[in-house]
């Protein structure tokens, strides 16, 4: 039987305050890892098994380009990016798509409005439906499609667990985390996703994070560059006003957000955390994470500070501030 984080492993994250009173908790587990990679702090039960979700893009985006997708700059961020579906945003895509001689139909990933509100209302407006383009997991899809082309792989149930492509991703995700993956669920884009601990998942993370683009291993030099282009371009791999692009802007983290509470990021010096919040909101993940790496020394706390009132996590009461949402007693 999977060993699943339960609420036994988990420990109080973050809190939402509200007039001098704690309205809500949100508990779960994290790890922090030095620039070395050693751990450091561990908060709750690292060790069991949780889904990443979209904090797996990192992985999965180096696994293609490894197996022969050479995209660089804003097309290889789009790669790992859980964008807002922006024309900027889409018009990449289709750049990466057209390049390869292929368009949005040969897209896995359904149709969806892009998150972001207006781009949204501007598509209803001008009478356009839902696209698959739009929706936030484009960039892999796209991404993956031409690590297809480059190989020879057939594109066709190129989200099949068993198709090579995703044997490959399996087996880079493998490398890079040094644990054997312990179950294989299907994301809501659709493609695999593979459950792991959060120490190796921040032990994956971090070998991205602190990886050289002048390593003589291609592993390594692929990942230096993804994490280049996205610290350079933070608009690509969320959107403008999103937890993930204000992190990497304010602190010039590396940092990618999953579905469910999840969240990885890397210090500009390597450290790394990796958490998880039990309940699946992850309106605190962001917080959380930079606050845990400013008391490993690795960010500056006033920056944290500048972070936090970026993220607009205060706690309104008739349309004034009457508390906030920050970290919990564990952290």
């Amino acid at each position: 039987m999977l060993e699943t984080l339960t609420i036994s492993d988990a420990v109080e994250l973050a809190v939402v305050e509200r007039s001098g009173f704690v309205e809500s908790r949100h508990v779960g587990a994290a790890i922090v890892l030095s620039p070395d990679g050693d751990t450091t702090a561990v908060h709750g039960n690292a060790d069991a098994l949780i889904l990443p979700r979209s904090s797996l893009k990192p992985l999965q985006a180096v696994a293609s380009v490894t197996a022969g997708a050479a995209l660089e700059g804003d097309q290889l961020a789009l790669g790992t990016a859980s964008h807002t579906g922006t024309d900027r945003h889409a018009a990449v895509v289709r750049e990466v798509l057209a390049a390869g001689g292929l368009n949005e139909d040969d897209l896995g990933c359904p149709v969806a409005w892009p998150s972001d509100s207006a781009t949204r209302r501007q598509m209803i407006s001008d009478n356009l439906a839902e696209a698959r383009i739009r929706m936030n997991c484009s960039g892999k899809h796209a991404l993956m499609l031409r690590a297809c082309l480059a190989t020879g792989w057939p594109i066709k149930n190129y989200l099949a667990p068993t198709h090579p492509l995703q044997v490959h991703i399996r087996e880079v995700v493998e490398r890079l985390t040094g644990e054997k993956v312990a179950h294989t669920a299907i994301d809501g884009c659709g493609a695999p996703v593979h459950a792991m601990t959060l120490t190796a998942l921040a032990r994956g993370v971090h070998r991205i994070g602190t990886a050289s683009e002048r390593s003589p291993f291609a592993l390594h030099r692929v990942a230096g560059t993804l994490v280049r282009a996205v610290r350079e371009s933070p608009w690509t791999i969320a959107g403008p006003g999103e937890p993930d692009t204000i992190a990497i802007e304010t602190l010039g983290v590396f940092a990618k957000g999953g579905a469910e509470g999840v969240m990885v990021m890397v210090a500009p010096n390597g450290a790394t955390v990796a958490l998880k919040m039990l309940d699946g909101n992850g309106r605190a993940a962001t917080i959380v994470a930079a606050t845990m790496l400013a008391r490993a020394g690795a960010l500056a706390e006033a920056d944290v500070v500048t972070l936090a009132a970026a993220l607009q996590l205060t706690v309104l009461g008739g349309g004034e501030p009457v508390g906030t949402i920050r970290p919990g007693s564990a952290v």
